[in-house]
């Protein structure tokens, strides 16, 4: 059996938003689909086998230019998280569940740049 890659794939962009409801209208209109998880929380469109998310938590980050984090799946994001640390990759946040059973957690790479991971079970595995 094929051991998993630590990195299964893009996998979530996540939009910052500051009206949830508008967002969540706008961008079904825009992408011409509702919403596959919807809370007042987050939105989460599948579109194509990839998520475009939209959180409203201010303390998430802010919209607009650089507010945009493109999370990457991982089959465990504990054990991914542990695994970046091994390699001297402090998190810039910790695992947290953030509803529906997806988990995610952002370090930031040498250059500034968040680099997210996400646990989602709505999206399979096609990378093992």
């Amino acid at each position: 059996m094929k051991n998993p890659a630590p990195i299964l794939g893009l996998r979530t962009t996540i939009y910052h938003v500051t009206d949830l409801a508008k967002a969540k209208a706008w961008y079904s209109q825009v992408l011409g689909v509702s919403p596959y998880f919807d809370e007042p929380f987050y939105v989460g469109f599948n579109v194509g086998g990839f998520e475009l998310g939209l959180d409203p938590d201010p303390a998430a980050g802010k919209p607009g230019p650089g507010g945009a984090v493109t999370y990457w799946g991982v089959e465990n994001a504990d054990q991914a998280l542990e695994r970046l640390k091994k390699l001297g990759i402090a998190p810039a946040s910790p695992v947290r569940d953030v509803g529906g059973g997806i988990r995610v957690a952002t370090v930031e790479d040498p250059f500034g740049n968040v680099f997210g991971l996400i646990e989602n079970p709505h999206f399979p595995n096609t990378a093992a």
